[in-house]
Parts: structure tokens; C-alpha cells; sequence
């Protein structure tokens, strides 16, 4: 768990979590917040968690599908994946960055950081 108060993008460590994808997390004890950057030719491949997922594009653009619908999504689109729902994403033409937020908190990706 992060310390209450602020917390900036440029000074989290950062953690490659498949080739060519990074995160860098603040989490609380109820949600947490993922900063996602794609490098161009990566994947994130088709996983579920129990966890829900509602994310942001940032920057870039990203071919995303959630169960068996895809979509490519550019900045200010949004999308949410229910607990429990396979879904994957890649970045397309270029580098992306996506903003995540988990309830709960995905405890794997904060012992990344331990």
C-alpha cells in the first residue's frame, strides 16, 4: 500500500509485466491505479483476474476486446472489463499509454514493487 497524499507518474518505479509492457501502481487498501505503457509490437494476451477493470486511453491507440467484442480505442476512450471476463489488449500503430483501475487491489502486481 502507497502513503496517503501524492504521488507522481515520472518518479514510480516502473515494472515490465509481459515484454514490452510496464506498469507503474498507486494503491490503496480498496483500489488501485495502473499506468500502462505499451510498447509498439507488444501484447498484453487474453487473461482474466477476478478483479474489475475499467481503464482509459491516455496516448496512442490500442486494439482491446473484452470477451468475444473487439474495439479500437483512442485517448478518452474508456473501457471495463467485469471480474471473471477474458480480455487482452495490443498497442496499434505505436507506443500506448492506458491508465487502469482495479477493485480490489491486485496484490501480484503490488509484491512487484515490494
Amino acid at each position: 500500500m502507497f502513503a496517503p497524499g501524492f504521488h507522481f507518474p515520472d518518479t514510480l518505479p516502473q515494472r515490465e509485466i509481459v515484454p514490452g509492457v510496464r506498469i507503474r501502481i498507486v494503491a490503496g487498501s480498496q483500489l488501485m491505479l495502473s499506468i500502462v505503457d505499451l510498447d509498439d509490437g507488444s501484447e498484453v494476451p487474453t487473461h482474466h483476474h477476478p478483479h474489475e477493470q475499467a481503464g482509459l486511453v491516455l496516448s496512442g491507440k490500442i486494439e482491446m476486446w473484452i470477451g468475444d467484442e473487439r474495439r479500437l480505442l483512442g485517448p478518452g476512450d474508456a473501457y471495463l472489463a467485469p471480474g471473471g471476463t477474458p480480455h487482452g489488449a495490443r498497442p496499434v500503430d505505436g507506443p500506448a499509454r492506458v491508465l487502469d483501475a482495479f477493485h480490489p487491489v491486485r496484490d501480484e502486481y503490488v509484491a512487484l514493487f515490494r
